[in-house]
C-alpha cells in the first residue's frame, strides 16, 4: 500500500492548524513520559537495592528501543500513514504503562525493564510520526521554526511530568528500606511500594487511550499523504547523502552530549570547588538546565524565522563549547551556573539538526525519520564514555571534554548547511 505525503516535491503543503496542535500535544506527552525515568530510577534503586550502574538500565531500556524500533516504526508509518501510525504508537505506549501492573505484582526488576522497553517502543513510533509531520504541516520555509516550537512542548513535558511524578511516586517512600528486609517481607514491601508507580502509569495509560481515540477520529485528515513505496531495508542508502549522514551523526552526538551533561549535573554541583551543595540541593537546580531548553525553544522558534538555521545551530554549538570551557576552567558559582546554562544552548539543536538533515527527502521523509530516530541511541553510548573518562582522569571537569567534542562536530554541521544552500540541496540529491 502506497500512501502520500502531506506536501509534494513542488512545495505544496497542508495548512491544518488543528493538526499542528495535535502534534505539539504528542511532543508534550512523549517528552514528559520519558522524563519520568529520572523519578522512577531512585524508587527502583532503593526497592531492588541496585547499584548505580544497574539502576541506569532504566535509561538503557529506553534508548535501546530507539535503536531497535526506529526502522520498524518507519515501515509502519509508510504502510498505514502518519495518523494511524500515531494511534499504533499511542496504544503501544498504553500497553507499556499497563505492563507496570504485572511488574509490580511480581516485584521483579526485569519486568519493569520490559515494561519500559515496550513504553519506549511506542514513544519511538510516535516520534517517527511527529518529527516529519510537524515539518509538513505548513510552509517548507518555516519548518525549522515550527519544529523548534513543537520541541518546546517536549521541554514543557520534561519540566512538568517529573515535578508531578516526584510527588506521586517518590512522595510515598516508606521509612524502612529494602536492605533492611528479606524473604516474604521484602517481596511484600516491593509490591506495596511499587503501587505508587503503577497508579501513576495507570493514569497515563487512560490519558493515552483518550488521545489515541481523538487521533483515530481524525485518521482521514491527510488524504494526499505520499511515501516512497520502496522496501524499508533500502532506507540506509540515505546515509550515502553527505548532508543526511552528517545530520544523523549529529543527532547521535547531540543526544549523547545532552544526556551526559544532565547526568553529571548533581555530582558536578556537589564538588567543593564548584557549589559544594548537598545532593538534594543540587538536584533542585536541575530544572534550570531543562528550563533553559524550554525557554530557548520558544525564543528559537522566532529567531529561526529571521536567521539561517545553519548559522543559529553553529552559534549555539560554539556557545555551548565556550560554556563548557568556562565551567571546566573556573570554580564556584561561575562553574556551576555556566554548566547549567548549556541547556539554553541545547534548546534548538535537535529540531534544527533534524530539519536540516531531512531537507530534500521528499517522499522518503518517513525513512529518514526512522534512521534519525535510531541515532537517538547516542544517549546510551556517550554518557558511559564520559563516565569512563571521569573515572580514569579522576575529574568531572576533564570529562566535559567529551561533550565539548560532540558540539564541535555539531558546529561544523551548522557551518556546512549554511555555507551554500543550493550546494547542500544538490548534495542531498534533491531540491530544497
Amino acid at each position: 500500500m502506497e500512501i502520500s505525503r502531506p506536501h509534494d516535491p513542488a512545495g505544496t503543503h497542508v495548512d491544518a492548524p488543528e493538526l499542528r496542535l495535535f502534534v505539539m500535544a504528542l511532543f508534550f506527552i512523549f517528552g514528559g513520559i520519558t522524563s519520568l525515568n529520572d523519578v522512577i530510577i531512585p524508587k527502583l534503586k532503593e526497592l531492588f537495592t541496585l547499584s548505580y550502574m544497574e539502576a541506569m538500565l532504566v535509561q538503557s531500556a529506553f534508548f535501546v528501543a530507539y535503536l531497535v524500533m526506529s526502522i520498524p516504526s518507519a515501515a509502519i508509518v509508510k504502510r498505514i500513514g502518519y495518523m494511524r501510525g500515531a494511534v499504533v504508537g499511542l496504544l503501544t505506549m498504553m500497553a507499556g504503562c499497563l505492563m507496570f501492573i504485572p511488574a509490580s505484582s511480581s516485584a521483579m526488576f526485569g519486568l519493569f525493564l520490559l515494561a519500559l522497553f515496550v513504553l519506549a517502543s511506542g514513544i519511538t513510533l510516535v516520534q517517527v510520526v511527529a518529527n516529519p509531520l510537524i515539518s509538513l504541516l505548513g510552509a517548507p520555509e518555516t519548518a525549522h521554526s515550527r519544529l523548534t516550537f513543537a520541541q518546546a512542548f517536549n521541554s514543557l513535558g520534561t519540566t512538568i511530568f517529573p515535578f508531578v511524578g516526584s510527588i506521586l511516586i517518590l512522595g510515598g517512600l516508606a521509612h524502612v528500606s529494602a536492605d533492611q528486609l528479606s524473604g516474604a517481607a521484602l517481596d511484600a514491601y516491593r509490591v506495596a511500594e511499587t503501587r505508587a508507580v503503577v497508579h501513576a502509569y495507570l493514569g497515563i495509560a487512560f490519558a493515552l487511550l483518550v488521545v489515541a481515540g481523538v487521533v483515530w477520529l481524525n485518521r482521514h485528515r491527510l488524504r494526499e499523504e505520499h511515501h516512497d513505496g520502496g522496501s524499508i531495508l533500502t532506507s540506509f542508502d540515505l546515509l550515502r547523502r553527505p548532508r543526511f549522514a552528517f545530520g544523523t551523526a549529529c543527532i547521535f552526538l547531540y543526544v549523547g552530549a545532552e544526556v551526559a551533561i544532565g547526568s553529571l549535573i548533581v555530582n558536578y554541583l556537589m564538588l567543593p570547588g564548584v557549589l559544594g551543595l548537598a545532593e538534594g540541593a543540587a538536584g533542585q537546580l536541575i530544572p534550570l538546565y531543562w528550563g533553559g531548553a524550554l525557554i530557548g525553544r520558544f525564543i528559537g522558534s522566532v529567531v529561526l524565522r529571521m536567521v539561517s538555521p545553519g548559522k543559529v545551530l553553529m552559534t549555539n554549538a560554539v556557545l555551548a563549547i565556550a560554556l563548557i570551557l568556562l565551567s571546566a576552567n573556573s570554580g564556584g558559582a561561575l562553574a556551576g551556573y555556566s554548566l547549567l546554562a548549556i541547556g539554553l544552548m541545547n534548546s534548538i539543536m535537535f529540531p534544527t539538526i533534524f530539519s536540516l538533515a531531512s531537507e530534500g527527502l521528499g517522499s522518503r521523509a518517513a525513512d529518514g525519520s526512522g534512521i534519525i530516530c535510531m541515532a537517538i541511541v547516542g544517549g546510551a553510548v556517550v554518557p558511559p564514555v564520559v563516565g569512563h573518562v571521569a573515572d580514569v582522569s579522576g575529574s568531572l571537569a576533564f570529562a566535559l571534554a567529551v561533550p565539548a567534542a560532540c558540539y564541535v562536530v555539531i558546529a561544523a554541521f551548522g557551518h556546512f548547511t549554511s555555507k551554500n544552500k543550493a550546494l547542500a540541496a544538490t548534495m542531498t540529491g534533491a531540491h530544497v
